[in-house]
């Protein structure tokens, strides 16, 4: 916010209205995100370990996978990042986005549980999922490319991570190893590929719409006008997200009733966090399409259109990519159960400092390919054969975390401001939108899985030289142990 509000006080200058409406819009994200962080740790995450270990319990397979698909699907609909990004796509209709990555969440979920009962390793099942997904994008159409590999950024998000983090955890209970809750980590690196997978498929089915993206700018007559706009926006997000939160409601209830059986205090304290997720969506959405995400394109559109600001974009979206991270509430449930399952030996600091390092490159990357063209997958490809690489060096714990950082990093402040802003300077400058601008989120979601890697290779090379033990003795020092004996 003060980054923008600066740059709209110095050397950009806008309509006082849209920086006003800027600066209400905010206020509401910051509230709805901070009511519905609440209710996702009061309710979706205690949601998600009681089904999870509900589940375990009836060590029956068939009805794990099955309950996963249809809790991945129902989870993926309600992520606030994928209604947005379902908003900004021009050419795919809402609700055949919405379904498609829902389905490819729900099944890689399932996956995912399987994964977790049988002890498969996640290092050469993210290979071969990879590979397949880089063959496929040989075949699949330039307009559906970036589009792919954001949904699979944004699906990973602040409703969903804490809710299938915990699901993970209540299933791996059903195995008693000591790795049983490492491997309960991964679980977002693969419901990250599921979208990826199925809307690339859903470009050889469905018939691509109007790839045009139109950058208007909202405009309000006075004060008065600003606050209608707000207030009459308001019923249509709360009808919106009570709609996508009710299936999730229904299979907690069901589970509720049948198997869970939670006291009647910690019911109505779920009860309470549903509430509180529901306000608190509602307030976000309604706050990122009225008055935020408008700006950031506009924003966009007028530096590029400045020859002398141009080349601003780069540092600029290096600054901005460095505080996102912060303002992504899914990162702290992410380094909060990192530091629970590794008893505090991967400290959460230094999670956050390599993600602010590797998020602040994916942006300046960006600004770099929206200037020059650059085809996405000149990025992608090195980028995920070198975090595939990296895999063969550290514990398996770091590729897992790694991978879920990366679906962590890519939430609402990617997907609403920074996506709009790439969009309106990709615009100004008359490039393909769709291909030069679709895909920060999956630079954002790839650049993690190196950075976090390469932590677990400095911390594991400082573990082992703290685990070798220092001689008291030279090398050709003779030591007398009989006189030592003696004495």
């Amino acid at each position: 916010m003060l980054i923008v509000v600066v740059l709209c006080l110095t050397i950009v200058p806008l309509p006082t209205d849209l920086l006003l409406g800027f600066l209400l819009g905010s206020i509401m994200i910051v509230v709805g995100m901070g009511l519905f962080t609440l209710g996702a740790e009061t309710s979706m995450t205690p949601v998600g370990r009681h089904i999870g270990s509900a589940l375990t319990k009836t060590k029956n397979l068939p009805l794990i996978l099955l309950v996963s698909f249809f809790l991945g699907v129902a989870v993926t609909v309600a992520e606030p990042d994928l209604q947005v990004l379902a908003e900004t796509v021009p050419h795919i209709s809402n609700l055949a986005l919405l379904i498609t990555v829902g389905v490819g969440v729900g099944l890689f979920l399932s996956l995912s549980m399987l994964r977790i009962i049988v002890g498969i390793r996640l290092r050469w099942l993210l290979m071969g999922l990879y590979g397949l997904v880089f063959l496929l994008a040989i075949f699949t159409d330039g307009d559906y490319l970036g589009v792919a590999f954001d949904s699979g950024g944004v699906t990973t998000g602040p409703m969903t991570v804490p809710f299938i983090l915990a699901l993970g955890v209540g299933v791996s209970n059903i195995r008693s190893d000591r790795k049983a809750e490492s491997d309960s980590f991964g679980l977002v690196a693969l419901c990250s590929v599921g979208p990826i997978l199925a809307v690339m498929a859903l470009g050889f089915f469905f018939p691509s719409g109007d790839a045009s993206v139109a950058i208007t700018s909202t405009s309000f007559e006075n004060t008065a006008a600003i606050g209608k706009s707000y207030l009459s926006a308001l019923p249509h997000y709360l009808w919106e997200m009570a709609v996508a939160l009710a299936p999730i409601v229904v299979i907690f209830l069901i589970f509720q009733f049948v198997a869970i059986k939670m006291p009647f205090r910690n019911f109505m304290k779920v009860v309470v966090g549903i509430l509180y997720t529901l306000g608190g969506l509602t307030l976000f959405l309604t706050g990122v399409n009225v008055g935020f995400a408008s700006l950031g394109a506009i924003l966009g559109q007028f530096m590029v259109a400045n020859s002398a600001l141009r080349y601003l974009l780069i540092p600029l979206g290096a600054i901005m990519g460095w505080f996102i991270i912060a303002a992504e509430p899914a990162v702290y449930v992410l380094e909060k159960q990192i530091e629970e399952v590794s008893a505090g030996a991967i400290p959460g600091k230094a999670i956050k400092i390599s993600l602010s390092i590797a998020i602040a490159l994916a942006m300046a990357l960006t600004m770099l390919r929206v200037l020059t063209g650059m085809s996405l997958m000149w990025f992608l490809v090195p980028g995920y054969t070198i975090a595939l690489l990296l895999s063969f060096f550290v514990p398996d714990i770091y590729t897992a975390i790694a991978f879920d950082s990366g679906g962590v990093a890519s939430g609402p402040m990617t997907a609403t401001f920074m996506l709009q802003f790439v969009i309106g300077a990709s615009a100004a400058l008359g490039g393909n939108v769709l291909r030069d601008a679709f895909g920060v989120v999956a630079l954002v979601a790839m650049m993690p899985l190196i950075s976090i890697q390469v932590v677990g290779v400095l911390f594991r090379k400082k573990r082992d030289e703290e685990e070798t033990p220092a001689l008291p003795w030279a090398d050709d020092e003779i030591v007398e142990l009989w006189e030592e004996e003696a004495a």
